[in-house]
């Protein structure tokens, strides 16, 4: 049945994300204990620059601190094997556990991993899901229509200008739309997510949209054409099946067969390729966010690059890895929803 098929997808997805972060726990062990034992070395100095240790001889104070460094190393499996420390690694990222940064902090000051990186997911979120909404619907109506008239002028000019832009990087046509629309028509802000300082009310989720503005026509720009040209094909391959042909020669009207016949036959395929198209754009924040200042998950991994922060460097990639296997996991469950020639999961 259909609960079987998703709850062994979903079993299968936790599977191999728990393997992928013990993987990458094994690979940078040797970076993150360097990092904690530097941390816990300045954990001991600030413990003891605030207490009282009048009276204490220099060895007195040498031993209780290496007694706390003992108590503070056997706490994080220091004195453990290799492959121990490991699990524990892949066990403390598994429960968001991703410890202390060590320099990157929080709008709050907050050194916190999760919190730093769980500021940023809802930012990243935002720009790529409004960005891939309007994407699909422009590429829908687009798409329908060059599939209405294959080899038209509309299909032909469109087609070309996907090639065009395809051919074009996103840092590039970031810029150039930054010194059209900012520098020379100076509609739009240059970058970031809120005013200095931020407005407040109503106007602070304006101020949002305003900054967001232009990042999502960069985005529509960039993808809107290659998915109207995919949809195309998809749509012209579902218009020469029989039942659609058959609903023409009923005299159904045509958007009714264009949007409902046609449009929900292809729902599968335009759902896949939705779907991985904001999964994709995830994948190259680093760039896009860089450009605009937006401060979301691929912002992030540039700070964290730039200032070697290991702890928000691998929390970031556990964090973006998981969004990426969960968005897979959705997108097979949407699929096998709607389309009615799947059997998952059962017999016939």
């Amino acid at each position: 049945m259909y609960g079987q098929y998703a709850i062994k997808r979903i079993i299968y997805a936790i599977i191999n994300y728990a393997i992928i972060i013990f993987i990458l726990s094994a690979l940078f062990n040797a970076s993150m204990e360097a990092t904690l034992v530097s941390q816990i070395e300045e954990m001991i100095q600030g413990e003891f620059m605030a207490r009282d240790l009048t009276g204490y001889t220099v060895t007195e104070i040498n031993e209780l601190k290496a007694q706390r460094r003992d108590e503070l190393y056997r706490r994080y499996h220091l004195y453990d094997p290799m492959i121990v420390r490991v699990f524990w690694r892949t066990y403390d990222t598994l429960t968001f556990n991703l410890g202390k940064s060590t320099s990157v902090t929080s709008s709050a000051g907050e050194r916190n991993v999760s919190i730093i990186v769980g500021e940023a997911i809802p930012k990243t979120a935002l720009l790529f899901t409004v960005s891939a909404f309007f994407n699909i619907l422009i590429g829908i109506f687009l798409g329908i229509k060059k599939a209405q008239k294959p080899g038209g002028l509309l299909d032909q000019s469109t087609s070309i200008l996907t090639m065009i832009v395809y051919g074009m990087p996103s840092w590039w046509l970031g810029m150039m739309l930054i010194m059209f629309f900012v520098y020379k028509l100076n509609l739009f802000p240059s970058g970031g997510i809120l005013s200095t300082p931020p407005p407040t009310g109503f106007m602070y989720y304006l101020d949002i949209l305003y900054h967001m503005a232009l990042p999502v026509l960069t985005m529509i720009l960039l993808r809107a054409w290659g998915g109207a040209y995919l949809i195309r094909n998809i749509v012209l391959g579902t218009l020469q099946e029989d039942y659609i042909m058959s609903a023409r020669a009923r005299g159904i009207p045509e958007n009714r067969v264009l949007y409902g016949h046609t449009l929900r036959s292809a729902a599968p395929p335009i759902v896949t390729m939705s779907v991985m198209s904001l999964l994709t754009s995830f994948g190259g924040a680093i760039i896009f966010e860089g450009i605009f200042s937006w401060p979301g998950m691929g912002n992030l991994y540039w700070i964290a690059l730039q200032q070697n922060d290991i702890p928000v460097l691998l929390g970031n990639l556990s964090v973006t890895i998981l969004l990426y296997m969960a968005g897979l996991v959705l997108l097979d469950l949407i699929y096998g929803f709607l389309d009615p020639r799947i059997k998952v999961g059962g017999k016939k």
